[in-house]
């Protein structure tokens, strides 16, 4: 169960000096034009080494390279504040970050002169924290892998979904925010080399209805090719009640690893079915640390009949990748 001090910082539950925790705020504007437009707001917090991580991502095209989208930004080594404080930060990049209410309510703001950006938003959650941990929670807790990669990066790890509001401006063009997507915050030891996949997606219909999954999958077939995905986590906002997914499966179309289409079917703890299908408006290639590489894509996501949006995060070790592309 995610209590109010996970908001927080934690004391390290072991002398592995790559012991972090993360904040991501995932969000995007515009999903009714023609350009929407899919924004990233990471922080990398690596306490025993006093150092952070931060990136920040603006895009409405499709890229391979990250100075090719509309905006993207990368600190490795921002020195902490001191104290600690997950509750409010500022970071030498332009990130502020504050948390009104924990584990409900943050107010984000970043901005860099020279780029000519500014970005500011509430993030309202619409749930209680999601612990992938608790079997209370998550039907699936109790057989998660912790010699992966993402098992001891995840040893604590919630994901919350909820209402974002604010505005960006870029080289003069503002843009409204109004739309309902997924934050996380992660703790555990996060290993520079990734040896491990992940599949990190959600798809946002309403502030009533939205699915949140993590999957894993094979990077087999090539980074050009179909790939099945195999639930790990993940949940159904349904009308402010959230259900734990208890089986999923589905498939990836992928062309150079970016999931272009997705076809999935999960089933939750009510033993119901939702079957979705999603298509890439962007591309875009997120180095949250330099060992891995979220082919990330924002996708228009169908349900039943309805329509929302929700990005994808294809994570993928530089060892892994360089294996795939030189395959004999």
């Amino acid at each position: 169960m995610i209590r109010p001090e996970d908001a927080q910082f934690h004391p390290p539950t072991s002398e592995d000096p790559l012991w972090a925790e993360t904040n991501y705020f995932g969000l995007y504007a515009g999903q009714d034009t023609a350009t929407p437009v899919n924004i990233g707001v990471y922080g990398l917090f690596r306490e025993p080494l006093g150092v952070a991580g931060s990136t920040v991502s603006v895009n409405s095209k499709r890229v391979t390279t990250p100075w090719s989208a509309d905006y993207w930004d990368a600190w490795e080594h921002l020195a902490l504040p001191k104290p600690g404080n997950l509750l409010h930060y500022e970071l030498a990049n332009g990130l502020t970050v504050d948390c009104v209410e924990p584990n409900q309510i943050w107010d984000v703001a970043y901005t860099d002169p020279a780029a000519q950006l500014d970005l500011r938003f509430r993030f309202s959650a619409l749930m209680e924290p999601y612990d992938i941990n608790d079997p209370g929670q998550d039907p699936l807790a109790a057989g998660r892998d912790m010699d992966l990669t993402w098992g001891h990066a995840y040893a604590g790890h919630f994901d919350l979904t909820g209402r974002v509001e604010g505005e960006i401006s870029l080289r003069g063009d503002r843009l409204p925010i109004d739309c309902v997507s997924t934050m996380d915050h992660s703790w555990g030891v996060r290993a520079e080399r990734q040896t491990s996949r992940l599949s990190w997606l959600h798809a946002h219909f309403s502030p009533e209805f939205a699915v949140h999954a993590l999957f894993d999958f094979t990077t087999g077939t090539g980074p050009d090719a179909p790939g099945p995905l195999q639930l790990t986590h993940g949940y159904v906002l349904d009308h402010g009640e959230v259900h734990g997914l208890k089986a999923g499966e589905g498939t990836t179309w992928r062309s150079g690893f970016y999931p272009e289409r997705v076809e999935l079917r999960v089933t939750d703890s009510r033993d119901e079915t939702f079957e979705l299908r999603g298509s890439a408006l962007t591309t875009f290639p997120w180095q949250a640390w330099p060992g891995t590489v979220g082919h990330n894509s924002l996708h228009r996501w169908t349900c039943d009949g309805a329509t929302g949006y929700g990005e994808i995060m294809d994570f993928i070790g530089l060892g892994e990748l360089g294996a795939a592309y030189n395959k004999a």
